[in-house]
């Protein structure tokens, strides 16, 4: 009887077991049962995925210190998601916890839920999706809690978590309402209180209202039992008395923060004390107390993963104190850090930057605006401020180089035997220098790797079917010899910048005054020559040409610089030494005068009277028939428009080009480009005669004529306009072939009258009589034209014929009267051909084939 005992126990079990899973009746075992499963099976799996993936996030967001923190550490992904995808597997985990919570577990009974922990799988939901950004899914899953559960014991986080859905949909004014109502109606608890009141200060930050954002973070910051959120409200506090002036309550919330110590995270301590010196008054308060802080912060061991920031703050103080060179190293050493903070890596590049430019060293601060700009957000405002000071920095950083290397060279040139011989030995002895450092440096990279590194095989074998000899040969798979070429590029070449065309003579070396030129003299020299001094000596030009065109250069570069001093920067010192500069080097006529008048002005502006009323008779009295002279005898005309200023003279010459009067422009842009070389207006002039050329002469003279302005005025807007042509619309025109003739093919015909050497008057009057002909003409609306071909041919056009056919037999829409009136022979082209003739000026190759 006993052995029947056990099994029946067992059915009795299994039958209360199974009843008890049954979700459609309300008993105390069913209740409890799913209750318990719920809460110690989904929904904690749910949670600790739903942790799982907050600190993910935690650990991939990174806070902007140079911007206010926003109250809740969540980066916005813009990317869109589509349905079922999820941008974290741990929250896409968590919500099928949840979902599954309410699938399996929940007991709905006439409409009543009887499982205490459903709103709890709802508000997993809703979490799970607000993490994931889903927000609007969220914001259904909380109002479906508010709705059904309306007694819940999460009532109130519900309705935080509600509003915290709307402000990221920007219902901002909604979840103002709602939560201010909330406040009002319930007594929350510590840390719900603390939710509602730092959520609504976000809301009132999205808003603009600061102060009552200030307030609400106050409440939150006393209320909230995590030390973490503590100090972020603290430190948020702060910054917003920051931005509305208020320095001292400013310092009082960092202070706060400050006193957390290691209870928050240190970097709000750390950026807590930074901001406290970035309101140091230094008028009014000790120096010498701030120096003693930033020495301790720098010191502190556990300081050390902040020190970018510690750094670049002591550098801010050196150079409020004026100590340029201690601010340097600083933001030298901030810099060497390799911070992760771009936003601090562009303010260091950029601080040096600006102390480079203040200091008139240009070329070094157009290298630190190259490095701001690559650690900004491409075409942000910061990134086109910065661009823009670069761009202005381009040409003086290409003359001043010109300048420089020139100078050399005819100093060079200016020095006796003796003096060549003693400087090209120093020159010699500071090369066998490098040599021996370079030897050693190979030595030690050979003793690093071992003698027998080049017999290695890779990893100790061969790989697959490489021999032990193949695999030694590959050239980086050897750190001596890879080490060896580096050494060898750097003495050939210099430290050369990673860009396209990096070979080009025209490029700089980073770092240093030479020129491709003057290393490339260096490497081209055997081992021998490469020390002898006399070998050196051999290349100073000797040629009277070769001199006279580095002294026009140097020249030109000099006045570019003076006008760019004067004009884009407003350094007036500078340009005056730059043209002062000029007239002391024998310079060419068409430099005087300019120079002249503009060190008069120079001198007006810096209050040297005397030197102006020099600079100033001095043009009037030798340079009486230039155009300064009449501006300087008459300074009523300087705001009228001057007739013969280059601008007007540029205006006149253009308005001939659009008249097809290209003989002409051709002709006066070369007269103005002598009359006017040294102006900036010379480019202009250049490119319009390169225009007219290749409308005369076609491709071939165009391309060439474009590619002296690319080259020779590389740095102004028309010789950029002219590498873009050269590079993109040359290639789009090279071709020669003709297109098909029919009507699938072409939909635009033209009608050709050729004129040989024939007057203006007579084409004239042909075009004339062809006006009033085609007004006859039925069922088309034609107009004409007339279009210089090249110096000896013009054409006069009609256009609007859609039909090749047509067009070949044009004279048969006319009448026999009109025919009479038009007796010249004539051609039909296509529009695309006609193009193809004017481009390249090939017409007798077209009527050839057009004949066949």
């Amino acid at each position: 009887m006993k052995g029947f005992i056990k099994p029946i126990l067992f059915i009795i079990f299994s039958v209360i077991l199974v009843t008890s899973c049954s979700r459609k009746k309300d008993t105390f075992l069913t209740r409890n049962y799913h209750a318990v499963t719920t809460e110690f099976n989904a929904l904690y799996n749910g949670y600790l995925a739903l942790e799982q993936g907050r600190s993910t996030l935690n650990e991939s967001y990174a806070d902007n210190y140079w911007d206010i923190l926003p109250i809740e550490r969540m980066q916005i992904q813009e990317e869109v998601v589509l349905p079922g995808q999820s941008k974290n597997e741990s929250f896409n985990r968590a919500e099928e916890k949840a979902i599954k919570a309410i699938q399996k577990h929940s007991i709905n009974i006439e409409g009543k839920e009887k499982n205490p922990q459903i709103d709890e799988a709802y508000l997993l939901l809703g979490k799970a999706r607000y993490f994931d950004q889903r927000f609007v899914p969220a914001l259904a899953a909380f109002n479906n809690i508010l709705n059904k559960y309306p007694t819940s014991d999460k009532i109130n986080q519900v309705k935080i978590w509600r509003e915290k859905a709307n402000i990221r949909l920007d219902n901002n004014e909604i979840a103002i309402k709602k939560l201010k109502r909330l406040l009002e109606e319930e007594e929350l608890d510590d840390q719900d209180l603390a939710d509602a009141t730092s959520i609504l200060a976000q809301a009132y930050l999205n808003t603009k209202s600061v102060d009552s954002a200030i307030t609400q973070l106050e409440i939150a910051a006393n209320a909230t039992k995590s030390n973490d959120e503590r100090g972020r409200y603290r430190f948020i506090q702060g910054q917003l008395y920051n931005t509305l002036g208020y320095k001292d309550s400013a310092n009082i919330a960092f202070d706060k923060v400050i006193e957390l110590n290691r209870k928050t995270p240190r970097i709000y301590m750390i950026s807590a004390n930074i901001e406290k010196i970035k309101n140091f008054d230094y008028e009014t308060e000790d120096k010498i107390v701030l120096l003693e802080h930033l020495n301790e912060l720098e010191e502190n061991r556990e300081n050390r993963p902040y020190l970018d920031k510690i750094y670049h703050q002591i550098g801010e103080y050196h150079l409020n104190n004026q100590s340029d060179s201690l601010a340097v190293a600083y933001y030298n050493k901030s810099l060497r850090t390799n911070s992760q903070d771009k936003l601090l890596r562009a303010k260091n590049y950029q601080t040096l930057g600006d102390m480079s430019f203040d200091t008139s060293r240009y070329e070094i601060a157009g290298n630190y605006y190259d490095s701001t700009m690559t650690n900004l957000l491409l075409n942000s405002k910061p990134y086109r401020i910065i661009k823009r000071k670069r761009d202005n920095l381009e040409d003086v950083i290409y003359y001043e180089n010109v300048a420089r290397v020139n100078d050399s060279v005819l100093q060079l040139v200016n020095f006796s035997e003796t003096e060549r011989l003693e400087y090209f030995k120093s020159f010699v002895e500071t090369l066998k220098v490098k040599a021996e450092e370079e030897k050693e440096k190979a030595e030690a990279a050979e003793r690093n790797t071992g003698l027998a590194t080049v017999n290695n095989k890779i990893g100790g074998q061969a790989q697959n079917n490489t021999t032990p000899n193949q695999a030694t040969l590959f050239y980086f798979y050897n750190p001596t010899t890879v080490a060896y070429g580096k050494n060898e590029f750097i003495k050939i070449w210099g430290n050369r910048t990673l860009e396209d065309n990096w070979r080009w003579s025209n490029k700089t070396i980073s770092g240093t005054g030479n020129t491709v030129s003057d290393i490339s003299i260096v490497a081209s020299a055997s081992d021998e020559e490469r020390f002898d001094p006399q070998y050196y000596i051999s290349k100073i030009p000797s040629e009277g040409k070769v001199i006279d065109s580095i002294l026009k250069d140097r020249n030109f570069a000099y006045y570019q610089l003076g006008l760019i001093y004067k004009e884009k920067f407003k350094e007036y010192h500078l340009a005056k030494s730059k043209f002062q500069n000029l007239l002391n080097s024998n310079p060419e006529e068409r430099l005087i005068v300019p120079s002249r008048y503009n060190l008069y002005k120079i001198y007006e502006l810096l209050g040297e009277g005397d030197e102006a009323s020099i600079a100033k008779n001095e043009i009037i009295t030798n340079y009486p028939e230039s155009r300064y002279a009449t501006i300087l005898n008459n300074p009523d005309l300087v705001s009228l428009k001057d007739e013969n200023s280059p601008e007007n003279v540029y205006e006149n010459v253009y308005a001939q080009h659009k008249n097809q009067e290209y003989e002409e422009v051709i002709s006066k842009c070369e007269t103005y480009i002598n009359a006017f070389d040294g102006d900036p207006i010379v480019s202009k002039f250049e490119l319009l005669k390169a225009t007219a050329i290749g409308r005369l002469f076609g491709y071939d003279a165009y391309k060439k004529a474009i590619n002296y302005v690319a080259i020779t005025f590389a740095n102004t807007p028309e010789g950029l306009q002219a590498q873009k042509i050269e590079s993109e619309v040359l290639p789009k025109i090279a071709s020669t072939d003709f297109v098909e003739e029919t009507d699938d093919v072409s939909t635009n015909f033209k009608v050709v009258y050729k004129f040989e050497n024939s007057d203006s008057d007579k084409i004239e009057a042909f075009k004339n009589t062809l006006d009033t002909v085609l007004k006859n003409v039925k069922y088309y609306t034609l107009k004409t034209s007339v279009d210089v071909y090249n110096p000896n041919t013009t054409f006069v056009i009609i256009h609007g014929l859609k039909n090749a056919q047509v067009a070949k037999t044009f004279d048969q829409l006319l009448t026999k009267e009109d025919n009479r009136k038009i007796t010249e022979p004539y051609f039909a082209i296509s529009s695309a051909n006609y193009q193809i003739v004017q481009i390249h000026k090939n017409l007798d190759t077209y009527l050839n084939i057009s004949n066949n």
